[in-house]
C-alpha cells in the first residue's frame, strides 16, 4: 500500500461514509445533521481533490485505483440511506434511492465476475455526471433537513392563526419563520429533482457497462 496524499484522502472518504450513518445515534438534531453535511461535503471534495492530486503529482497507485471506487459507492449508499429514512421512507426518495443501490450492486458484480476484463468497463463522462448528480441531490437534501428542523422548532407550540399570519405577511416575521419555510421546500424540490436525475443516469449508465460485458456473459467468452 502507497501511504500519499491522494491515498490518504481516500481511506478518509472511506471512513466519513459510516460515520455519516452511525453519527445519528451519537448525536441529536441538530448537531447530528450539521456533523452528516459536513461529513458528506468534505468527502465530496476529497473525491475530486485525491484524484486531480494523483494525476497531478503522477501518484496514482493499484490501491488508489481500487479504494477509490469502494469509498464513492459506501459514501453515496450509505448517505441514501440516512435520507430514506430522515425522510421516513419517503416514495419520492426511496425509489431513485433503491435504483441508485441496485445499480451499484449489479455493476460491482460485473465488475467482480470479469475480473481482468472489468478494464471495459471505464467511468464514463456519463457515469461522472451521475456521481455529480447524486452527490448534490445528497447535499441540498441535508441542507434541507436542517432548515425543516430549524423551521419546526420556532413554531412548535406557536398558536395557528398567528402562524397563518406570519406566512400570508399580515404579520410581521421576526424570526425568519418564513424564509425557512420557503427554503426547505425549495431545497426539497431541486434535490429530490437532481436524486432523479442521478437514477435516471444510473440506469442508462448501468445498462451501458451491462451490454459492454455481454460477450463475456456467454458460455464460450471471446478470446
Amino acid at each position: 500500500m502507497t501511504w500519499n496524499l491522494p491515498n490518504i484522502l481516500t481511506v478518509i472518504r472511506l471512513l466519513a461514509a459510516p460515520a455519516l450513518g452511525l453519527v445519528f445515534l451519537w448525536l441529536s438534531a441538530p448537531l447530528a445533521e450539521w456533523v452528516a453535511l459536513i461529513l458528506f461535503v468534505g468527502a465530496s471534495l476529497t473525491d475530486y481533490l485525491d484524484g486531480y492530486l494523483a494525476r497531478a503529482w503522477n501518484q496514482q497507485s493499484r490501491f488508489g485505483a481500487m479504494l477509490d471506487p469502494i469509498a464513492d459507492k459506501a459514501m453515496v449508499v450509505i448517505a441514501i440511506m440516512v435520507l430514506a429514512a430522515l425522510t421516513g421512507l419517503n416514495p419520492y426518495i426511496l425509489i431513485p434511492s433503491t435504483l441508485i443501490v441496485f445499480r451499484e450492486v449489479f455493476v460491482s458484480g460485473l465488475r467482480e465476475f470479469l475480473g481482468a476484463d472489468a478494464k471495459l468497463l471505464q467511468v464514463t463522462k456519463l457515469a461522472k455526471w451521475k456521481t455529480t448528480a447524486q452527490m448534490l441531490a445528497i447535499s441540498i437534501l441535508l441542507v434541507r433537513n436542517l432548515f425543516e428542523h430549524y423551521f419546526s422548532m420556532q413554531v412548535f407550540g406557536m398558536d395557528e392563526a398567528v402562524l397563518a399570519g406570519i406566512l400570508d405577511g399580515s404579520t410581521e416575521d421576526t424570526l425568519g419563520v418564513t424564509w425557512k419555510l420557503n427554503a426547505t421546500i425549495a431545497c426539497w424540490y431541486v434535490g429530490v429533482g437532481l436524486l432523479w436525475i442521478a437514477a435516471i443516469l444510473t440506469i442508462i449508465t448501468g445498462w451501458d457497462y451491462f451490454s459492454k460485458s455481454l460477450p463475456f456473459l456467454r458460455e464460450e467468452a471471446p478470446k
